[in-house]
Parts: C-alpha cells; structure tokens; sequence
C-alpha cells in the first residue's frame, strides 16, 4: 500500500495493491502498517460504519460533526466512481479554508483519511456509487452539521447540475458558520485525536 499527504494538515490518501484473477480481484482497503507510518498512529476505534449509494451527479457535503465529540473517517469507495472532498474547517489550523480531493473508484479503491474536525463532500461520477466508511463517533442528528457545496470561497469544482439536498441547498457559506461560532478549533480537535489514539 502506498499513501501520500493530502493538502489539508493530517489528511492522507492510501492506495493497496489490487490483486485481480480470472475469479475477480482481491485487495485490503486499510492496512495498519502503512496507516501507522502515515500518520504516526494506529486507526481510531471504529464507532460506525456508513454506507450511501448515489445515481451520477449527486453531491453529497459539505458534511461535519460537532466537536465534542468529532468524527474522524476513513472513506473508499467500493462501487462506482466518486470526487471524494475534504475541507479544512478547523479554526486555527494551518491549512484552514482549504480543500483537496480524491477519485475514488472501483479500479484503485484509493481511500483516505479525514481527521477530527474536516469538511466531508463528494460527488458521484456514476449510477450505483457506493460509498463506505468508518467513523470515530455515532450518528447524533443535532450533531451533524454541513457547509456549503456552491460557497464560491470554497470554490468546489461541481457538475454542472448537480442534485443537492434541501438540507445542503440551504447549509450556511465557511464566513457564515465561522461568524456563528459554529466551526471546530483546530486545538480541540487536536485534543480529542489524542485521545482516540492513546
């Protein structure tokens, strides 16, 4: 498995080798070693596990959970082919306001990392993605928060019509939500990574 350092601090692509045959392929989307070498620690004890499937053109974010508790993710992609986004909304962070994204898909099964406090999105480039994670924490609905995918401070690269919830229509711009004092601090988010990775 390789990995490389995304643009947003602490935030990693990894690809593992696939190994295909005339029955199919076979491949280990996580792999501890290199995980650990990436980041200098083990994966977060896993509360959730999620899994959404979207038709081509679905943009799914600017997602985030409120910090305390947080969520760190480890997202690929099983089916299909997405644009998987991160954002750097934690206030203070070196890389605040900025984004990077992967393709994941069923060729590479690249996945990444998101740590505690990052902006999650990502549009579907086919019919029947599927899209799986792991998850730091369990679904709270008054924990979840999301952003918006069309704030041109942002200025995510999206299709040309994209199908967007109601819920993410009317989510808040990144000046917004930090005027409300809704954003994480990137020092608690710091915090609570130390704990899950005692």
């Amino acid at each position: 498995m390789q990995f490389r350092k995304l643009k947003v601090d602490g935030a990693v692509e990894f690809t593992p080798k696939v190994f295909p045959d005339d029955r199919g392929l076979f491949l280990s989307p996580y792999q501890e070693p290199t995980f650990v070498q990436a980041t200098g620690h083990k994966l977060f004890p896993v509360a959730q596990t999620n899994h959404s499937r979207s038709r081509k053109d679905v943009a799914r974010g600017v997602h985030y959970t409120v910090v305390r508790p947080g969520s760190a993710k480890y997202v690929y992609c099983a089916r299909g082919k997405a644009i998987d986004i991160i954002v750097d909304i934690r206030v203070g962070s070196p890389t605040f306001g900025q984004w990077d994204s992967v393709l994941l898909d069923q060729d590479d099964f690249r996945t990444m990392y998101f740590p505690v406090g990052c902006g999650h999105a990502f549009i579907a480039l086919a019919d029947d993605t599927v899209m799986s994670y792991l998850v730091s924490s369990g679904y709270v609905p008054e924990h979840e928060l999301a952003l918006s995918l069309t704030d041109p401070a942002l200025g995510l690269s999206l299709p040309e019509n994209p199908i967007i919830s109601d819920r993410d229509l009317v989510a808040p711009t990144l000046a917004e939500a930090r005027a409300a004092g809704m954003l994480p601090e990137y020092g608690l988010c710091q915090e609570i990574e130390r704990e899950l990775y005692r």
